[in-house]
C-alpha cells in the first residue's frame, strides 16, 4: 500500500505571532523546535504533528481552530 500525499494545513500562525510580537526564535523555543520549523510551518512548507499544533495554539494563548484548518482562510477586510 502506498502513502498517500498529505493534504495541505493552512495556519495563521504568523498572524498570531505577530500579534503577541513574538519572533520565530521566541516561539520555536517556547514550543521546542528550531526556528525554521517555524518558517516551514508559516509557509505551508511543512505540516505539524497534532502535539506541536496544540504547543503552538497554547503558546499563542488561541484555540487550534483559529491557527489550523483543512481550507484557505479568508483574508480580513481593511476597513478605513
Amino acid at each position: 500500500m502506498s502513502r498517500q500525499p498529505e493534504d495541505p494545513i493552512f495556519n495563521r500562525i504568523e498572524e498570531f505571532r505577530n500579534k503577541k510580537g513574538l519572533s520565530r526564535q521566541q516561539l520555536a523555543d517556547a514550543v521546542e523546535v528550531h526556528y525554521q520549523t517555524v518558517g516551514y510551518l508559516e509557509r505551508g512548507e511543512y505540516n505539524p504533528s497534532l502535539s506541536l499544533a496544540l504547543k503552538i495554539s497554547e503558546e499563542l494563548e488561541t484555540s487550534v481552530g483559529e491557527i489550523f484548518s483543512l481550507t484557505p482562510f479568508r483574508k480580513a477586510r481593511n476597513n478605513g
